[in-house]
């Protein structure tokens, strides 16, 4: 946390759970759909793959050849279950996107009072140093360590592409992949002032406080 505060950095506990993640220089997106869609099937693996489609899209149409990881040894299921890092994107899961073997996205799910909520960042650039400098690990050793292997198994959008991308031009690729991985057309909507109040004061007043953030 004082990494956190000297970066001037933001927290929040996220209701999907999981490893630690840096919202910085991504796209971030989330989907929330009723169980009781016909299109959505009951497991949440399978609904990962069904949402992460419109993900496959948009890298597709930023001309990346991006495909879902699907880990098939016992020892890379055991390593979902049990990671060796606290980073989120030092290891794909389910369904996950991956060029060139190495993690572009990262999403996690949750279903509760029988809604389906499933969000994600896409990274267009990231700030390796940063990144790790907010996690502890028990000496620079294991630290320089971790991070050598870390560049083996993620990497941004602009480390990959052959030209700059930026957000603008990912917000519309993968606007258009949703729509054609899941079938549907997306209406842009703007909140209503009171809409907005309501969501400032939900996040001052709950999301914000450490009472939420650091409860188990």
């Amino acid at each position: 946390m004082e990494a956190v505060k000297q970066h001037g950095l933001g927290f929040v506990r996220r209701p999907t759970g999981g490893r630690g993640v840096l919202h910085e220089h991504e796209l971030t997106y989330s989907v929330i759909v009723t169980e009781e869609h016909p299109e959505m099937p009951k497991t949440v693996t399978e609904a990962y793959r069904v949402i992460s489609e419109g993900i496959l899209q948009g890298f597709q149409k930023l001309g990346l050849e991006a495909y879902f990881a699907v880990p098939k040894t016992s020892s890379e299921k055991e390593a979902l279950k049990n990671p060796r890092s606290a980073v989120c994107f030092d290891a794909p899961s389910w369904y996950e996107l991956v060029v060139e073997g190495r993690k572009v996205a990262g999403s996690a799910q949750t279903r509760q009072k029988g809604v389906i909520l499933q969000h994600g960042s896409i990274l267009l650039d990231l700030d390796e140093e940063k990144l790790f400098s907010l996690f502890k690990y028990p000496n620079d050793r294991v630290k320089e360590r971790m991070q050598k292997v870390f560049k083996t198994k993620a990497v941004a959008i602009n480390e990959i592409s052959k030209r700059k991308i930026d957000l603008e031009e990912a917000k519309k690729a993968f606007k258009e992949g949703f729509e054609d991985g899941l079938g549907i057309i997306l209406e842009p909507y703007t909140l209503s002032d009171d809409e907005l109040d309501y969501v400032n004061t939900l996040a001052k007043n709950k999301y914000e406080s450490d009472e939420w953030n650091f409860k188990r």
